[in-house]
């Protein structure tokens, strides 16, 4: 089985099956194994009829015990012998899933880790969580076809070889009756394809929609919209269950199918064994065999029906984990170097220019738009900015994200003690640069309050804090990361006005001689950065102190002033 830390591989992303005979060859020798175990299993259950018809015709019947205490001994051996295979063959077969399992969590996790910060803009959490939780199982479940859905294929061939030697009559029918089977069975598969596909995509929605919800309930209470986003809820949920009853349809045809047109077949063949037993073609020790032979194929039937199902699902669920390995992260095409001392910042599609060294802030009255902006100049999106007159595209991604740090005010926090949640990398902060940044954060108080300090226990996401104190732990972060140029948006916005002054003194003089760049319309932060560009509709309309744009600037005054009463 595959390793923990071992290389998963490069996988097949140019469909799903391809996908899925990936995982296979990548398991050569277990597959093989499986395959042979599962073919010989299926074999000797179709030994067991050809032993008893033996039994019968050359012991029971003549009345010699010794030919007949002979064949029961050899039937308890062949019976025991299979026994073991079948162990031996589920073990194998497990381990099969197992590996095609952890292979594909391996490459997910992976590629997620690939995509870094273009993972949240090139799909939904709900996509990805929706391939951990079940597709990746799905898939694995869907390799069975290695080793019974190859064993049903031999052992089919066997006992028509068997039976051609009883009758040829009734091995014609076999022949011809199972195929008849399987395409009877094959259209609800098509469909059951298509109806799966269907909920998957619908499950992804709204598993991103609980994902929210978990992260926003707070607001929501707050804000009094928890019912309208609960109606919201309600109905996709409604839709996803009524997708279910159809996929449910069409699995419950599939299954019934699989068990009753075989049981069905049986009962046709058997009356033709009983009807030429009657009229002396066959033995009774052949009637017997020929009842054992096609009961031992109800076996293979219902293994291709599920093998059929199984790789109908697994298909579906590899075409939603090799869509998000087709995701590409964020093209680095860059050859120059980083500036070798601090220098300008410019984006020229809002005409903001962020000098070294100062605290610069970025007002507007849409959010969205001053963190458009920070994206292009932390080179989160294809732009035309530049620094030190350098196009940003042009430099190195490696070089960009070593010097310039975007900090989002809903950035992940990972779960862990509260030191590993601030400093992630180990040794990234000394105990004494951990209080600094605390201090200037403001979250001294954070630390003190909790049982163990920094070793106290944190939730994912820190969801056994307020939304305060997880916005003042992200600055803690970032601070402690200590870039030579940082762009933080809103990085205040969940503070009250006591703590958020506290907060913006401090982080001036934190980050005294380095570049930092925040976006808010509070006017506590905003009085104390040095520059302030006042931005309408994402282009730059106004650049000064705060103090010189609430006397010029009707409009900043406007949307800086609504913040003074609020916070008032």
């Amino acid at each position: 089985m595959i390793d923990a830390y071992e290389d998963p591989g490069t996988p097949d992303v140019r469909g799903g099956w391809r996908y899925l005979w990936w995982l296979v060859r990548c398991q050569p020798g277990r597959s093989v194994a499986g395959a042979l175990l599962g073919s010989s299993w299926m074999v000797l259950l179709a030994a067991t009829p050809y032993l008893m018809a033996k039994a019968i015709d050359e012991g029971l019947e003549p009345g010699d015990w010794t030919a007949l205490t002979g064949w029961s001994l050899a039937l308890f051996l062949v019976g025991s012998f299979n026994a073991w295979l079948s162990i031996m063959r589920h073990r194998t077969m497990t381990r099969v899933r197992m590996d095609a399992n952890f292979r594909t969590v391996k490459v997910v996790v992976g590629q997620a880790v690939r995509l870094g910060s273009a993972l949240s803009r090139r799909t939904g959490a709900g996509e990805v969580v929706t391939i951990g939780v079940s597709d990746v199982q799905t898939i694995a479940q869907a390799l069975t076809v290695v080793g019974p859905g190859v064993g049903a294929c031999v052992a089919y061939l066997t006992v028509a070889a068997l039976l051609v030697s009883v009758s040829p009559v009734l091995a014609t029918v076999v022949l011809l009756g199972i195929p008849a089977i399987v395409v009877l069975v094959g259209p609800f598969l098509s469909r059951l394809q298509g109806a799966e596909t269907e909920y998957r995509d619908r499950q992804g929605v709204l598993t991103a929609r609980i994902a929210d919800l978990a992260g926003g309930l707070r607001v929501l209470n707050g804000l009094g919209g928890k019912g309208l986003v609960a109606d919201a809820f309600h109905r996709d949920s409604q839709r996803l269950r009524a997708q279910g009853y159809r996929v449910g349809a069409v699995t419950s045809w599939v299954q019934a199918l699989g068990v009753g047109l075989p049981t069905l077949f049986l009962a046709v063949v058997t009356w033709l064994a009983a009807r030429l037993a009657a009229q002396g073609d066959i033995t009774v020790g052949e009637l017997v065999a020929v009842y054992g032979y096609v009961a031992v194929l109800v076996g293979p039937v219902a293994f291709w029906v599920e093998c059929g199902y199984q790789l109908s699902r697994g298909a579906v669920a590899a075409r939603r984990v090799v869509r998000f390995l087709r995701l590409e992260p964020i093209e680095d095409v860059g050859t120059r170097d980083a500036p070798a001392e601090p220098s300008v910042l410019h984006d020229p599609e809002s005409g903001v220019r962020v000098l070294p060294g100062r605290l610069t802030a970025l007002a507007c009255a849409r959010p969205a738009d001053t963190a458009t902006v920070l994206d292009r100049l932390a080179r989160y999106t294809s732009s035309m900015a530049t620094w030190a007159g350098v196009p940003l595209d042009e430099i190195r991604l490696p070089q960009i994200r070593e010097h310039i740090l975007m900090a989002d005010h809903e950035a992940d926090l990972f779960a862990g003690s509260l030191g590993e949640v601030i400093a992630p990398r180990e040794g990234a902060g000394s105990p004494d640069k951990a209080a600094a940044a605390l201090h200037a954060a403001a979250a001294d108080d954070i630390v003190q309050g909790l049982p163990d300090g920094l070793d106290s226990p944190m939730d994912a996401q820190a969801r056994n804090l307020s939304g305060g104190q997880r916005q003042r732990i992200r600055l803690v972060r970032a601070l402690l990361a200590d870039p030579e140029v940082l762009l933080a948006t809103e990085p205040t916005s969940a503070l009250d006005a006591h703590t958020e002054a506290l907060v913006a003194e401090r982080l001036r003089q934190a980050r005294h001689g380095r570049t930092t760049v925040v976006t808010t319309t509070s006017p506590l932060v905003l009085d104390r950065a040095d520059t302030v560009h006042y931005l309408v509709d994402g282009k730059l309309a106004a650049t000064g102190t705060h103090q010189r744009l609430l006397a010029e600037e009707p409009g900043y005054r406007a949307l800086v002033t609504r913040d003074m009463e609020v916070a008032q």
